[in-house]
Parts: C-alpha cells; structure tokens; sequence
C-alpha cells in the first residue's frame, strides 16, 4: 500500500476542515470550528489496482496573524489550495501561499478547490479572477463541503496526481 501526506492550506475559515470531514465521514456541520495549529485524519481510496492511504493534514488557516507553520509541511506529496468563493481576499491569499509552499518544499502536485459552491449568488471569485488561475496553469475544481460536489474529485484527482 501506498502512503501519501496531503496538507489543506488556504486563508482563515475557507473550509478546510469541512471539505476533510465532507470527504473521510461524509458529514457536514454549520458549526465554525477553529483549527489549533494541525488535524490529521486518514481514508484509504482505491485507484485503478492501488490502495493509497491518505494522511490528511488539516492546517490552521493564514490570516493577518497566524502564519502558515512550514514545519507541518515537511514529507507532504500534494495539497489542497483552499479558497473561499465568496471571499476574493482569500484567492490573493492563496497565491502567496502557494508560493511559500512551493518555495519552502519545491514543486509538488496541488488543487485549487474554489469552495462554497453552495453559495454562487454570493461569490466575489469572478471571471477576471479565473483567468488569473487560468494563466497560472493551475488545476481548479469547484466544490461544496456542504453539499458534497467536487470534493471527492478534487481528493481523488489530487491522488492521482501524486502516485503518476
């Protein structure tokens, strides 16, 4: 069996820890809850004829006071860039923290996961802000922790991105 260690990365409450618990339990909750420092969980998930063990490492999110702690991303084989729809600030973020991933453990397989799909009426992630993913050359799955849509596409994607 295969082993690979994800980290969630993203700005301050974009759902992180929802899009994990949505993919290893299935559940969602509408209570907010902080992530401390790191939570990790596992699921196993079967690609073609491989079993892959997924070490979740759900990172507390960036903001004008707590830093991304390079330390947990240490042995990681992908993650999730995790932004909030509905919140542009969190896309600019995420491109400053892509580049702190890639300059502190290189170039390793990543997602961007443009999260609260739910809410599209709501979103300030336009167009203009697509193409600038676009011209990155970045792979984007839009998806919901609360309805579920494109969360197992973005992990399985990311699996397989990361065993080729």
């Amino acid at each position: 069996m295969i082993q690979k260690k994800v980290c969630m990365v993203g700005a301050f409450a974009t759902g992180k820890t929802s899009l994990v618990a949505r993919f290893v339990s299935s559940i969602y909750s509408d209570v907010y809850q902080t992530t401390v420092g790191v939570k990790i969980d596992k699921k196993l998930v079967h690609l073609a004829e491989r079993e892959v063990n997924l070490i979740l490492w759900d990172i507390q999110g960036e903001d004008d006071f707590q830093k991304l702690r390079l330390s947990y991303l240490r042995g990681l084989s992908g993650y999730l860039l995790v932004v909030d729809g509905t919140r542009r600030a969190t896309l600019e973020k995420a491109f400053t923290i892509q580049q702190i991933v890639e300059e502190t453990v290189g170039t390793v397989p990543f997602i961007v996961i443009l999260n609260k799909s739910d809410l599209m009426d709501e979103w300030e992630v336009d167009s203009t802000a697509m193409d600038e993913i676009s011209k990155r050359g970045w792979m984007v799955i839009q998806g919901s922790a609360k309805t579920g849509m494109g969360v197992e596409e973005a992990f399985l994607t990311l699996a397989k991105e990361m065993v080729e």
